[in-house]
């Protein structure tokens, strides 16, 4: 059974982890913050903060940037619940305004939903594709409120405005405060589980690594104690509530054998995407993903694809999504359905009140979305078997 998606681990990464295994550091210790040091390099960021998993970074990033409760953020439909969960963690209200064609955060949309009492805007790049973040940033900014990118499904991301220019990576460009990514197995490169936050502010940055370790400051010019008791190189001083959300060092050193073997990934899911879209391009009913139109105003661009998502009429194709997973299954083919939109979830609907109809356009992206399998260690001959049962199921 091919999977729609799966890790790619070699011999390099396994000596890694063993060598670390073999280390007197298990967590916390020197391959996390060389694990950050080269991903903000690789991104070209600032500053970096690795944490235990993506959720854990968009909640940190959340409480940096001082939300609270009576706060109102507003985030994408189409995405795992975590994007949103993190904005109730913190007590504040997660909203939602409807997607383009691409599945990312519509603009037009964006701007209605935006009321005096929001703070912000979570911005997902869904299936690997950035959202237009130049023109949600101007907006949001004229706003004053906060932008951040969770760009889990966009780890090795990038583009250019002009030849030869600037090549920005999702995580280094201007347009966000803060940049999430995630390194969950499926995803374009992998920790085991993980997570990152970039950001050019380094305030931010150090309060996100001091509120990962439960608000324990170690630094002399912040102590407030001191005169009450003796210090030593035992001393800490706990300013406000943090979190356990530390990240290991096995975790990270699998981290930066990967990071070595990143742009292989993204090159990989760009050939396979390709051959999708050069094999499904005249079927009826079959729609490949959609480009977001501000990438066509991009010189260079490269969509480090992480979910290969076609919107299929199953209702003109006479037949229902299970039943075409099941025909996929019956030819050692996996699929998934990737999201249902989070206000459609019973909990969003019994504390917010939210209901079908919010968002349309996602509600009808939901109905037709099917997720491919793609990941960098399929071979041409599972490619070319993923045609041939799609293929041969609506041809």
């Amino acid at each position: 059974m091919i999977p729609y998606g799966r890790q790619y681990l070699d011999e390099d990464d396994i000596e890694a982890v063993v060598n670390v295994l073999r280390s007197s550091h298990l967590t916390t210790g020197p391959q996390v913050e060389w694990f950050e040091s080269a991903f903000a390099e690789y991104v070209g960021a600032k500053k970096s903060v690795a944490v235990s998993s993506a959720t854990a970074a968009l909640h940190l990033t959340l409480l940096g940037l001082d939300l609270n409760s009576g706060d109102r953020v507003i985030t994408s439909p189409i995405t795992f619940l975590s994007s949103a969960n993190a904005i109730a963690f913190t007590g504040a209200t997660p909203d939602f305004c409807d997607v383009n064609q691409s599945g990312n955060i519509d603009l037009e949309s964006l701007i209605q939903c935006w009321d005096d009492q929001t703070k912000g805007v979570i911005v997902v790049d869904y299936a690997g594709q950035p959202a237009d973040m130049k023109r949600i940033s101007a907006f949001v900014k004229s706003k004053g409120g906060f932008v951040i990118e969770d760009a889990s499904h966009a780890v090795g991301t990038s583009f250019g405005f002009e030849k030869g220019g600037v090549r920005y990576h999702t995580g280094g460009h201007p347009w966000a405060d803060a940049t999430v990514f995630s390194f969950h197995p499926v995803k374009t490169m992998t920790t085991g589980e993980g997570g990152m936050v970039t950001t050019a502010d380094h305030q931010l940055a150090d309060r996100i690594r001091r509120l990962r370790h439960h608000g324990v400051e170690r630094r002399p010019e912040n102590w407030k104690m001191i005169s009450q008791m003796d210090t030593g190189p035992w001393y800490y001083e706990m300013h406000e509530l943090g979190y356990n959300y530390r990240i290991t060092d096995i975790q990270c050193a699998l981290g930066l054998s990967q990071l070595s073997k990143l742009e292989r990934f993204a090159e990989r899911r760009v050939e396979i995407v390709s051959a999708y879209e050069a094999e499904f391009d005249s079927i009826e009913g079959f729609e490949n993903p959609r480009q977001e139109a501000w990438l066509r105003e991009c010189e260079e661009s490269r969509v480090s694809w992480h979910l290969f998502s076609p919107q299929i009429d199953f209702t003109a194709l006479k037949m229902d999504r299970n039943g075409f997973m099941q025909m996929l299954k019956d030819r050692g083919v996996g699929s998934q359905v990737l999201y249902i939109p989070v206000y459609l979830q019973p909990w969003y609907q019994e504390r917010y009140g939210y209901e079908q109809g919010k968002c349309l356009r996602a509600e009808s992206f939901f109905e037709k979305t099917l997720s491919l399998p793609l990941y960098p260690a399929m071979s041409d001959d599972d490619v070319r078997q993923v045609i041939e049962a799609v293929k041969s199921i609506l041809t």
